[in-house]
């Protein structure tokens, strides 16, 4: 039995997709009607059998590819949500993914409660599109996203860069298309080649790491000249768009996990859930838990915290431990070169260094 506290926001996996993309290496399934429908009955029973009526500030519904389902699916999958509390000041996102935007899909999402969308676009190149298994044209995601923006002001798009045979160029462009769409919330990554998706298969190399850098620079100038703020490692924002329930996670909160595949952290514990279709069906939710010892919820509001340019607060480290945040990690050396800043009020990685963020914060492990 793991006991609630201060849960302040729910994730929802919703696993199928009607297309799997060739970079894709996250918990997915192609969409079947019956498959579907099993599913979601299950997912109802773990909602209801751990929910305990907390008021949650955000909601989240990734995947997978959520948007796939069908408008009764979607119906019978915010039945079960609608008895969940939520506060006055809720954020509330759906991910979808760009061909399957409709008028009465985005109605729908309005009237459950549904208050932000990320749309996975992934470039507004055509040869990346292709690359990628994105079938859909740029044409269609230009009109589809016009139609999104009807209904929604509070809008992300996913990104992807460093692509084998990308140039500055095309980036840039793309970048300009970006832009020129007004939309509020951006998150770039970098293309990770992970060995059990269509690329890694076919062994496609990735870009060098010189090209890899220029790229993130482009994006970075590009956008922050623009007024968007890079607020996390992959993540702008207009000011007042930034993802509430994603800084739930680099704060360190609480929050559930639902769904096949997710994650969750309540109390002291971090569990993972079954990837398993048919051990889920039956029940057997939760397949991975691991008990947050002082050693390890110090390492992890450091990991998270810099990843962000708020960086881990003094306040919030006091909490967790009565150490100086310097000599508890040993990380004096970084003081010195500037790379880690000190604050009256927080500590945060010097956003120059934010390129090789990861290089750093094993230093935090």
């Amino acid at each position: 039995m793991i006991t609630q506290n201060n849960i302040h926001s729910i994730y929802i996996h919703i696993p199928f997709c009607k297309n799997i993309c060739s970079y894709c290496d996250f918990c997915k399934f192609y969409y079947h009607q019956d498959s579907v429908s099993r599913y979601l009955k299950a997912l109802s029973l773990e909602i209801h059998k751990n929910y305990k009526n907390e008021v949650v500030d955000t909601i989240y519904i990734g995947g997978g590819t959520p948007s796939s389902l069908s408008i009764l699916e979607l119906n019978e999958l915010f039945a079960m949500l609608d008895s969940i509390s939520v506060s006055s000041k809720l954020e509330f996102t759906v991910e979808c993914n760009i061909q399957d935007l409709t008028e009465e899909k985005l109605i729908l999402f309005l009237k459950h409660r549904v208050n932000r969308l990320s749309i996975g676009i992934q470039s507004f190149d055509t040869n990346i599109l292709s690359f990628l298994d994105r079938n859909i044209s740029l044409d269609q995601i230009l009109a589809n996203l016009t139609l999104a923006k009807k209904y929604f002001s509070n809008i992300n798009i996913d990104l992807i860069y460093a692509v084998p045979g990308q140039t500055l160029e095309v980036l840039e462009k793309e970048l300009k298309t970006f832009l020129s769409l007004q939309i509020p919330h951006i998150s770039t990554y970098s293309l990770m080649i992970e060995p059990h998706t269509k690329l890694g298969i076919q062994k496609i190399m990735p870009i060098s790491e010189e090209l890899d850098g220029k790229m993130y620079e482009l994006i970075h100038t590009t956008l922050t000249k623009h007024g968007y703020q890079h607020y996390e490692i992959s993540n702008y924002a207009l000011p007042g768009y930034e993802s509430k329930h994603n800084l739930t996670y680099w704060k360190n909160e609480k929050y559930y996990g639902f769904g096949l595949g997710a994650s969750g952290y309540i109390g002291n514990i971090r569990y993972t859930n079954t990837k398993n279709f048919n051990q889920y069906l039956s029940g057997n939710f939760i397949s991975e838990t691991e008990n947050m010892n002082p050693i390890l919820i110090a390492s992890n509001q450091a990991i998270l915290g810099l990843r962000t340019i708020y960086g881990v607060s003094k306040k919030k480290w006091k909490e967790i431990s009565d150490s100086n945040f310097v000599e508890y990690f040993s990380v004096s050396d970084l003081v010195d070169e500037h790379i880690l800043i000190e604050t009256e009020d927080s500590y945060f990685i010097n956003p120059k260094y934010w390129y090789v963020l990861n290089e750093i914060l094993v230093k935090f492990v």
